[in-house]
């Protein structure tokens, strides 16, 4: 799959979850926490000690080789699943190099004893899903059932490291990396201008023409958009009809109301909640992309 449809998946993917979020109540889902270190635990799972030989772990790969692999130990991801909130997680932490998407998460819902490897499109090769897989089945799970937290998260992160540390990555400080995907970055903009199509234009066109005409309206602007932007019309056609079909789904809703990481957007056109996540306190994710590929696993 080209890389660029690779980021359509993704991104109709979080489409989808965002939509799927805004159709139940806002106030279930878990908030985000704020990234301001390598390793957060909201649980007190892990001791001072132990957060700190973590954090020099995953510090020395990130100075080594420029990857940026990070812990998230929350209570419960519920209602969501693993999957879902582990990719919410990165589209607003961000770990690995823009343009070199070398990120990791190892989440753990301590009380829905589930977990997930989430790996970003660089270190796909080499961290793919049935690496992560075995991580999870062989090194993490069997330390978590005997109540061993810190051990199987020391192991988990051990293993991640020597995977990433073998992987042809370009060297820290931008020298070697390879340059943005130009095309990419258009594909984005794309899509934040889709996005505002749907959740801030289309609520004033359903006001003024209906929400079925505003629906088509929001459909066709997105592919023009898009296809000014981005080479492939293919592309841009699925991304006007993706658009259109969730503004029309938003208007027989009623209205726009969802939230992400603590942050909100209410039928009123304004902003609630605390901002998160992406770098607080001297420790920031780099910019770089996920598609989905990891592992999950449970204990």
């Amino acid at each position: 799959m080209s890389r660029a449809l690779r980021r359509l998946a993704a991104w109709l993917f979080s489409l989808l979850l965002l939509v799927g979020a805004g159709c139940s109540s806002a106030a279930e889902q878990q908030v985000i926490p704020p990234l301001r270190a390598r390793v957060t635990d909201l649980t007190g799972t892990l001791d001072v000690e132990q957060k700190g030989l973590l954090e020099a772990k995953l510090a020395a790969v990130e100075r080594a080789k420029g990857a940026q692999i990070v812990l998230l130990v929350v209570p419960t991801v519920q209602p969501e699943s693993v999957e879902q909130y582990a990719l919410r997680v990165v589209e607003v932490w961000k770990p690995g190099r823009r343009g070199v998407d070398d990120g990791a998460l190892l989440l753990v819902a301590k009380d829905d004893r589930r977990m997930r490897i989430e790996v970003g499109y660089g270190l796909e090769g080499v961290l793919n899903d049935a690496t992560a897989k075995r991580i999870i089945s062989e090194l993490i799970a069997p330390r978590f059932k005997q109540g061993d937290f810190y051990g199987g998260i020391d192991a988990g992160i051990d293993a991640m490291i020597k995977v990433v540390s073998g992987e042809a990555l370009p060297v820290p400080g931008g020298q070697g990396s390879r340059p943005v995907d130009t095309d990419a970055d258009r594909f984005e903009t794309g899509l934040l201008a889709a996005f505002v199509l749907v959740f801030l234009v289309g609520g004033v066109l359903r006001a003024i023409f209906g929400r079925f005409l505003a629906a088509g309206m929001v459909g066709v602007a997105a592919s023009v958009i898009a296809s000014l932007l981005i080479s492939s019309l293919l592309v841009a056609v699925i991304l006007g009809i993706v658009a259109g079909v969730v503004s029309l789904l938003l208007g027989m809703r009623g209205g726009v109301g969802w939230s992400s990481g603590g942050v909100s957007w209410g039928a009123a056109g304004r902003w609630h909640g605390s901002s998160s996540g992406g770098g607080v306190g001297g420790f920031r994710g780099g910019g770089g992309d996920f598609g989905g590929g990891g592992a999950s696993g449970a204990w």
